[in-house]
């Protein structure tokens, strides 16, 4: 009697546990920048399961296949995946290009893109997308030259007044706040006049494929209220610009509430989004891995 009564004690332990971890919160990690604002509100509304880390090692994050999801540049999801270096699926594009050229130049216009151009990320996807709407605009720059990130070209367009520079939100805002002779054209603004490319595909929410095996509803059921927190982005700025300065991801309100809009956030499902990663893709192969991405990269309820 007492052995039947250990093992249904056993037994009732592990139905417990098995009951516990499925009602635990789907985890996600995402880059302390412009993509985390994507999902702001929900994070900021139970940060528990969301973690924080700098943009420049998302990339490992798939290496270490712990988070059921990761919000990351498509290319560099797409890269790993294709080199068999991660498991992780595209499950939705959130943003679709945050770049800018700008300058404190009086009149700034595309003329002035014909001169010098300082440029961030040299050998990445945001240069290569930068150059590509400039070519498709019909725009020659005379000299590019580049920095390391946007926070650098921030910096001299704040101290050069002739300086013509690529940036990218919320650095372009809180560069306006600071000097309100600072000017701007959009990338994306250029991508569709010239290309008919309505912003390119630039980072998104991966899922990893366990969790895809084994919580299938979990993983719906988190990308319905990924969607309507993407959707704030647009119908509620105020409170996505709360939540971004609660998890530190923006400044202050005033910064966050006038940049979210320009950060192009918009949730599209993987296989729907499928034309335009593709197209992302032909701007540059080599940061896609040579080739655009396989049908499996796409997860998708059909």
């Amino acid at each position: 009697m007492k052995r039947l009564f250990a093992v249904m004690l056993m037994m009732a332990l592990l139905c417990a546990a098995a009951a516990q971890a499925e009602e635990a919160p789907l985890t996600v990690t995402y880059p302390n920048g412009a993509p985390g604002v994507a999902l702001a509100v929900m994070a900021a509304a139970n940060p528990e399961p969301f973690t924080a880390v700098t943009a420049d090692t998302i990339a490992a994050e798939f290496a270490k296949n712990e988070a059921d999801f990761i919000i990351a540049p498509i290319n560099a999801g797409a890269k790993l995946f294709k080199a068999g270096k991660s498991t992780y699926r595209l499950a939705a594009v959130v943003t679709w290009g945050n770049l800018y050229f700008a300058s404190q130049k009086e009149g700034f216009s595309a003329q002035d893109l014909n001169g010098k151009l300082v440029l961030f990320g040299e050998n990445t996807i945001n240069a290569s997308v930068a150059l590509y709407a400039l070519e498709r605009s019909g725009i020659t720059p005379a000299e590019v030259e580049y920095l390391a990130g946007a926070a650098n070209t921030q910096t001299l367009l704040l101290s050069d007044p002739e300086a013509v520079v690529l940036t990218a939100e919320p650095a372009l805002t809180a560069a306006g706040i600071k000097n309100e002779h600072v000017q701007s054209i959009s990338v994306n603004a250029l991508l569709a006049e010239a290309a008919g490319i309505e912003g390119y595909t630039q980072a998104g929410l991966f899922v990893r494929a366990e969790t895809l095996n084994e919580r299938p509803e979990a993983v719906e059921a988190f990308l319905a209220e990924a969607e309507a927190a993407c959707e704030k982005c647009t119908s509620d700025v105020n409170a996505v610009a709360e939540a971004a300065v609660a998890l530190e991801i923006l400044p202050n309100v005033k910064v966050a509430a006038q940049a979210i809009p320009g950060c192009a956030i918009r949730f599209v499902r993987a296989l729907d989004a499928k034309e335009q990663v593709e197209a992302t893709a032909q701007i540059d192969l080599s940061q896609f891995g040579g080739d655009v991405p396989a049908d499996d990269f796409y997860y998708g309820q059909k």
